[in-house]
C-alpha cells in the first residue's frame, strides 16, 4: 500500500524520544482494551504509524500529538482504497481513540484535536455477510453433543446453548467465569466485552439445563466456566482460547451434517430471531452489545410485509 500524501517529512511524525507508556496516547489506549480487542487494535495502530511515517516506526514510535487533519484525512482516504469498510472504520475507531487519550493527556490542542477527529466513517452497502441457522440445524447440533457421553459432549451443549441462547461474542463465551452463571434466572455475566463493556444476558430456560448438566460434570470450584478438556477426560479450570470455540462448532457441525458456519452465525441468528418476535431493537442493541442500533439493525431480516402490517397500527 501507498503511503498516504500528507503535508511535511513522515520523520517529523516520529518521537525524537522514547517517552513513559503512561504518557504515551497508544499505550494508554490499548492498556484500557479487552483482551480480546488487543490485538486487532494494536495491529490497527501499527497500521496506520507506518502508513504516516513510510513504514518507518509502529504506535510506539509515533508522536500521536502531532497529527493533523490533513494526515488523518489522508489515513482515511488511504484505508478506503485497500480496506473493506467495516475493517476501515474499525481502524478509525482506534485512530479517534488515540487521539483523545492524548487530549486527555494535554499533548494535543483541544482544537487541533477537534479537527483531526472530524472524519466520516465509511459507509458499507454490502448485504451482511454469513447465515442464520435454522431450528432444525440448531436441533440437530445439540442432538450430537447429547449423544456424546463423554464430557465434550456436556460441555458443547453448554456452549452451544450459550452461544444461540445469549448470542456471545466467542471470545466472550471463552472469557465466562462459573462465577458469571446465575442458575436460577440464567443471567450471564459478561466483562470487559467489545469496547471494555460490561452487561448482563439472559439464556432460556431450555439452554440454562444444558448448562447445569455441564456445571454437574465440571463440578463447583472457581474458574472457567468452560474449560478445555484432554483426551483422557481430564477437565482443565482454566478458559479456553476463542479459536477453540471455532474450532468445537466446526467439529459439531461436520458431525451433524450441518453446512459449515462461523460461531458468529449464532449472534445473527440470536439478533434476527429476536426482531423476527416482534423485540424492540433498542432490547436487542443491548442483549447484543451493539454500540449503535444501526448495527442491530444490519440483522433485520424482516421483509415488506412487516412494514406493511406495521402501519394499519395507525389510526385516523
Amino acid at each position: 500500500m501507498p503511503p498516504p500524501k500528507t503535508t511535511g517529512e513522515p520523520h517529523s511524525l516520529k518521537l525524537s524520544e522514547p517517552i513513559p507508556l503512561t504518557r504515551h496516547p497508544a499505550a494508554v489506549y490499548l492498556d484500557s482494551l479487552a483482551p480480546g480487542s488487543l490485538p486487532t487494535m494494536r495491529q490497527a495502530l501499527n497500521a496506520i504509524a507506518s502508513l504516516l511515517t513510510n513504514n518507518e516506526c509502529d504506535a510506539l514510535g509515533l508522536d500521536w500529538a502531532k497529527l493533523r487533519y490533513q494526515h488523518t484525512s489522508a489515513i482515511r482516504t488511504a484505508l478506503k482504497k485497500n480496506y473493506a469498510p467495516s475493517t476501515v472504520n474499525k481502524m478509525l475507531c482506534a485512530l479517534r481513540r488515540v487521539l483523545k487519550e492524548a487530549l486527555r493527556l494535554d499533548l494535543i490542542d483541544p482544537n487541533d484535536y477537534a479537527k483531526a477527529v472530524d472524519l466520516g466513517t465509511i459507509k458499507d452497502k454490502r448485504k451482511i455477510r454469513g447465515r442464520a441457522l435454522t431450528r432444525d440445524e440448531i436441533a440437530d447440533l445439540l442432538d450430537v453433543c447429547i449423544d456424546d457421553s463423554s464430557p465434550q459432549g456436556a460441555r458443547d451443549a453448554a456452549l452451544i446453548g450459550i452461544l444461540r441462547g445469549a448470542g456471545l461474542r466467542r471470545a466472550e463465551v471463552a472469557s465466562l467465569e462459573l462465577k458469571d452463571f446465575n442458575p436460577e434466572t440464567g443471567a450471564l455475566e459478561v466483562h470487559r466485552g467489545k469496547g471494555g463493556k460490561d452487561r448482563s444476558v439472559y439464556i432460556p430456560e431450555s439452554a440454562i439445563a444444558w448448562v447445569k448438566s455441564w456445571i454437574e460434570v465440571r463440578g463447583d470450584a472457581p474458574g472457567a466456566l468452560l474449560c478445555p478438556i484432554r483426551k483422557g477426560g481430564e477437565i482443565q479450570l482454566r478458559q479456553m482460547c476463542p479459536d477453540a470455540v471455532l474450532k468445537i462448532v466446526r467439529r459439531r457441525a461436520l458431525q451433524a451434517g450441518v453446512e459449515s458456519f462461523s460461531p458468529h452465525d449464532f449472534r445473527r441468528t440470536f439478533c434476527s430471531d429476536l426482531l423476527d418476535a416482534g423485540i424492540d431493537i433498542v432490547t436487542v442493541q443491548k442483549l447484543a452489545g451493539h454500540a449503535s442500533p444501526v448495527t442491530t439493525a444490519q440483522y433485520d431480516r424482516r421483509g415488506e410485509e412487516t412494514k406493511r402490517l406495521a402501519v394499519q397500527k395507525l389510526g385516523f
